[in-house]
């Protein structure tokens, strides 16, 4: 009899082992975050040492972090501002084009901010004796091979500048994201996104390294994106939560001032707003971005934001990758997803879940999880994936009011299947549940 129990708990462990292993393995890296105590949103998680620090710029970690900073020079980050004058071959715009009534020309161009999607041209123009700039009155579109009219007021903060190019500043919508330094301390420290935007300033770990600099990692996952969200989340004046936006004219910010990495990104930006089932500028009703630089928006809305994934989770914060355009397949969503586990996918294989033959576009994960909802202009191409990660039908792009192209199915099936056929087509497949109907 005791052989008998033996042999029976054996294989109870035996079993169990087996369960937990294939619903839990690729999530148990991830348990301590996933069950990690939230800090107060209000906390400062700086260290001591990082208050009385300055920024010193990127150069200063190399010796040290060489590897890090090797893969971070390599990345679109350090190259969103760019010096035209030390390196001419930044500009990606075909200036013998650029249309007559432009308000400038290559000559005056200092410096260039992105050329991936778009490239605008900064002129120095100072204002109030402070070195500043404004912006071309034309931007080029990479993705259209074409120049298009550009006007900066045109945005949220239309009402806080003059309609005119030359009377607004970069200084108060672009560079406090574009320059290393400017966001906290309104000095243009570095071009572009560099070491201290994610790290906070770094004078007294240099000089000590015992000093800490901040790192995001250790934070529990809601304040850890912070460090991300300090751009890549639209946002308002923080001031506009007590006042009109007439008492700030001139003044309105497009970016959290004063913000430093480890400080309570609350205290210092205004999230755009969003009300589910309206509407807005920035985002359609259901949450999904018009936009790009909204990934934040939508990601603090969408499943994973609530359950502790972080941005890291996904993207190399030094390289930046996955991006949009090289996504690596399904390999990075199945490093935590597999077929049979708890959290899913809940069928056997690919095609089960999919409906779509393994190797093709229909059953990638981005495809249909991350579809492209935005522009980078409003003559761009929708290239801008989605950051809410579910899943929208087509009867739920109609009942959004959201351009059929922006349908995962429809993008693929608009020459051969029209939204009801394909909204058949999930019902049909068992794919259709009460919130996707």
């Amino acid at each position: 009899m005791k052989r008998v129990v033996k042999y029976t708990v054996l294989v109870v462990v035996v079993v169990l082992g087996y369960l937990f292993y294939t619903n839990f393995s690729k999530v148990l890296p991830y348990y301590e975050q996933l069950t990690q105590t939230h800090e107060s949103m209000e906390a400062n998680l700086q260290s001591k040492a990082q208050e009385n620090a300055h920024y010193v710029g990127s150069a200063k970690c190399k010796s040290c972090h060489k590897e890090n900073y090797h893969k971070w020079s390599h990345s679109r980050h350090p190259k969103m501002i760019q010096n035209i004058a030390e390196n001419p071959s930044v500009v990606v715009a075909d200036f013998d084009k650029l249309p007559s009534d432009a308000s400038f020309t290559l000559k005056d161009a200092v410096y260039t901010i992105g050329g991936k999607f778009k490239q605008r041209y900064m002129i120095r123009k100072d204002f109030n004796g402070s070195e500043d700039y404004i912006l071309g009155n034309y931007q080029w579109n990479v993705q259209t091979g074409k120049w298009q009219k550009f006007k900066p007021w045109k945005y949220w903060y239309h009402d806080a500048y003059p309609h005119d190019n030359t009377q607004l500043p970069t200084s108060k919508v672009c560079d406090g994201c574009h320059f290393t330094g400017f966001m906290s301390r309104q000095k243009r420290v570095e071009e572009g996104i560099s070491c201290e935007a994610c790290h906070g300033p770094g004078s007294n770990h240099i000089e000590n390294p015992k000093n800490k600099v901040y790192q995001a990692s250790l934070s529990d996952p809601v304040r850890q994106n912070e460090v991300c969200l300090q751009c890549h989340m639209r946002n308002r004046d923080k001031r506009m939560e007590d006042r009109n936006i007439s008492e700030i004219y001139g003044d309105a910010r497009d970016y959290p001032l004063g913000y430093e990495p480890g400080k309570p990104l609350v205290d210092y930006k205004m999230v755009a707003p969003f009300i589910p089932g309206h509407e807005t500028k920035e985002f359609y009703a259901n949450g999904a971005a018009k936009k790009n630089r909204t990934q934040g928006n939508e990601f603090v809305h969408s499943m994973k934001g609530k359950h502790g994934i972080t941005c890291i989770n996904c993207h190399d914060p030094h390289t930046l990758a996955p991006t949009a355009e090289n996504n690596n397949g399904n390999a990075l969503c199945m490093k935590c997803h597999s077929f049979g586990s708890i959290i899913g996918p809940h069928q056997k294989n690919l095609e089960a879940h999919t409906h779509h033959k393994a190797d093709s576009k229909g059953s990638l994960c981005v495809e249909c999880h991350m579809p492209k909802t935005g522009r980078h202009t409003g003559k761009s191409p929708l290239t801008v994936r989605s950051h809410l990660f579910g899943f929208t039908t087509p009867a739920q792009t109609l009942k959004y009011n959201m351009p059929k192209e922006t349908n995962a199915c429809y993008a693929c099936h608009k020459n051969d299947r029209d939204m009801q056929t394909l909204q058949n087509d999930l019902e049909k497949w068992g794919m259709v549940s009460w919130d996707k109907r």
